[in-house]
């Protein structure tokens, strides 16, 4: 199963909330906190970029999207454990967890999937 542009970009403002709120949430140390907060940010300016339903400025085409969510994705890994030697295991575990889920997201998604012009 693929998912469409859709239901992609219906996760991506699910993952902007998620990482929005993740510093209240989860006890991630300042330095992570920060972070978050603006990796949530950027994910939010990605997606309202985006060429697609869930975009409002259109800007960047969605495959563009998906090689920037893969390029994160595998940063997103390597810097857990930056961030676990900063702020600790749950930091840690934190960025390994999202990593492999935006990475899980990348490899789902029917890139070719966004309505024509």
């Amino acid at each position: 199963m693929k998912l469409t542009s859709k239901i992609h970009g219906i996760i991506d403002y699910v993952v902007v909330v998620f990482l929005l709120a993740s510093p209240s949430v989860f006890p991630l140390g300042e330095f992570t906190s920060i972070f978050t907060y603006v990796l949530g940010g950027i994910h939010l300016a990605l997606t309202i970029g985006t060429d697609f339903e869930a975009g409002i400025f259109k800007l960047i085409a969605f495959r563009i999207h998906g090689v920037i969510e893969l390029i994160v994705a595998v940063a997103l890994v390597a810097l857990a454990f930056y961030f676990g030697s900063i702020d600790g295991d749950v930091a840690r575990n934190y960025y390994l967890g999202f990593g492999i889920a935006v990475f899980v997201t990348w490899l789902l998604t029917d890139y070719k999937s966004a309505p024509a012009k």
